[in-house]
């Protein structure tokens, strides 16, 4: 460890002590972590989000997702999925009205929170069926969009933990892969990877819960990403 970044017991004990002493006597203001030393990352619980890009809600590509999520939530990570089936994500204009202000000028569909959800995330997890061997219309609205804004905003995922999720009947399935993985890479983020492509095989709902390889596979990416994430935060 650095020398610089060493304390001595006594004076670990005595910013302990000031806490107590803030928390005992009702100073306003005394923030444990600020006393501590201790970064915003450390004192508070990481966020995990999952993003569902399929048009069929509650289908193959969320119990994938909810495969790694599950493995994050047993590691004590906050997680959330969101599912886009049912909702219009609509395209990137290009009009670059975005520059300096963080997030699309278009609150007309859900893109303005969903961003706002993406860059507040520690970890993002994009997860697709795949559609004309590639991600949905829906999911690649997004990754256009956020990327544009993300652009006109340089660092906004930087140093972010990133995993794909993909379902497919039979191919197409790297294609999907690779739209969500280059993203990931375009912005400055850490991909995840597992022991083979995250990918699972199915076409009716609970079909790719049959697929042993993929579901082994999910759960592995999942504790790898909180591997990740423990020695960045």
């Amino acid at each position: 460890m650095n020398d610089e970044k060493m304390i001595t017991r006594r004076e670990a004990l005595k910013k302990m002590g000031a806490v107590a002493a803030g928390i005992g006597l009702g100073i306003g203001g005394v923030n444990a972590a600020d006393v501590l030393g201790l970064s915003e990352k450390e004192h508070r619980k990481m966020k995990v989000l999952a993003i569902n890009g399929s048009s069929r809600k509650n289908g193959n590509t969320a119990d994938m997702l909810n495969l790694v999520l599950g493995e994050l939530e047993k590691e004590g990570y906050e997680t959330e999925h969101i599912q886009l089936a049912g909702n219009t994500i609509n395209p990137c204009k290009a009009c670059f009205a975005c520059a300096g202000k963080k997030n699309c000028v278009f609150g007309d569909d859900i893109f303005q929170e969903l961003y706002r959800k993406m860059t507040e995330a520690d970890a993002i997890i994009l997860g697709s069926s795949t559609y004309s061997a590639d991600v949905s219309s829906t999911l690649k609205a997004v990754i256009e969009r956020a990327s544009v804004v993300s652009d006109t905003n340089p660092g906004m995922f930087r140093h972010k933990a990133g995993g794909a999720v993909v379902v497919a009947r039979r191919a197409g399935a790297m294609n999907a892969i690779d739209t969500i993985n280059h993203f990931f890479l375009n912005k400055e983020m850490y991909v995840v990877g597992s022991t083979y492509w995250n990918i699972a095989y199915g076409r009716l709902p609970g079909e790719a819960m049959k697929d042993d390889e993929a579901v082994a596979n999910m759960k592995n990416l999942g504790q790898n990403i909180a591997w990740l994430l423990n020695r960045i935060k």
